[in-house]
């Protein structure tokens, strides 16, 4: 076995571990003795930056990743272990997560393989190509003229753990555009995010409203179709870097500026804007999911074999 000397003493996020050195000082420019506080994983620091410290509460990260997450009072699990829990950085409290490994990574694939002239447009007038790009979906209905998505492109960790599943463009017609095959991309994405909140209410938990992070959320039309296809209301805060606002949160705490995490985040996080599900977008989206949710099942029998003849890539 491993020996105990070997691990390191577990503390809670935000009490203080340590002090800066002198060394650490002449290096990092911070004073000697300054404290250091333990922190927390990037996941659990940006639900504290965004305010999601309390029961009902979660996030939603659209970065390269995306991450559902949620608080908990106490440890909730998924006993198939497609959902992760673990302690949260609330002291004594707990979260519960599920990720879909190619969110925001599968809209920037697109904009690399497909949508040279958006960037090239976007270069020459100083914008992001990503307004170019969902400037366009807009235009398109909801649910993309029956072009779905499965986001798969790095294989699946929630809530399939399938190293073999592949990224699939579903009921492509001559009909779709490249503005179709974008909204297509966010509303897969979407779904599988959908996935993880529908593996949540299996075991019990839910949220009153998900805070959205990440470069994603900057989209007001992909907070439309996630307020939507979850059916709840969706906010973002002032928070730019959640991760690194909550564990600046977490030192706060530690060094007594604040008595809790829960106190702090109520001093320090607002939020900016809120989307409310439109009624009809959430009945079309149950529909649209209806359709989405079985695909994997039926493409896995073609993933598996596709792993055997061309090998992972």
């Amino acid at each position: 076995g491993i020996p105990g000397s070997w691990m390191p003493d577990c503390a809670e996020s935000p009490e203080i571990v340590a002090r800066i050195t002198r060394e650490a000082s002449g290096a990092l420019g911070i004073a000697e003795g300054t404290p250091v506080v333990a922190g927390a994983g990037d996941q659990a620091a940006g639900a504290v930056g965004n305010g999601v410290v309390t029961a009902g509460a979660a996030s939603c990260a659209l970065g390269t990743s995306g991450v559902v997450f949620w608080h908990c009072d106490q440890p909730v699990f998924d006993r198939q272990a497609r959902l992760h829990s673990f302690c949260h950085a609330v002291p004594g409290k707990w979260h519960l997560m599920g990720v879909t490994l190619a969110a925001g990574g599968s809209l920037r694939w697109f904009r690399d393989a497909l949508c040279h002239e958006e960037v090239l447009r976007a270069r020459a007038s100083g914008r992001d190509p990503y307004d170019l790009m969902m400037a366009e979906a807009q235009k398109v209905g909801v649910g993309s003229e029956g072009l779905l998505f499965l986001p798969y492109l790095a294989g699946e960790r929630t809530p399939h753990t399938d190293a073999n599943a592949r990224g699939a463009f579903v009921g492509l017609s001559l009909a779709h555009s490249k503005a179709h095959m974008t909204r297509a991309v966010v509303e897969g994405v979407t779904m599988s995010l959908r996935d993880c909140v529908e593996l949540a209410r299996e075991v019990g938990t839910g949220a009153d409203e998900i805070r959205v992070t990440g470069g994603g959320a900057k989209s007001k039309l992909w907070r439309e179709i996630l307020a939507a296809t979850m059916n709840s209301t969706v906010n973002t805060t002032s928070v730019d870097e959640g991760p690194a606002y909550g564990a600046a949160v977490l030192a706060a705490v530690g060094v007594g500026a604040f008595g809790s995490v829960e106190q702090a985040c109520t001093s320090l996080t607002r939020v900016s804007e809120s989307v409310e599900a439109d009624d009809d977008q959430v009945r079309a989206y149950d529909a649209i999911y209806s359709l989405y949710r079985p695909l994997y099942g039926a493409l896995k029998p073609f993933f598996e074999r596709s792993a055997c003849v061309f090998g992972r890539s």
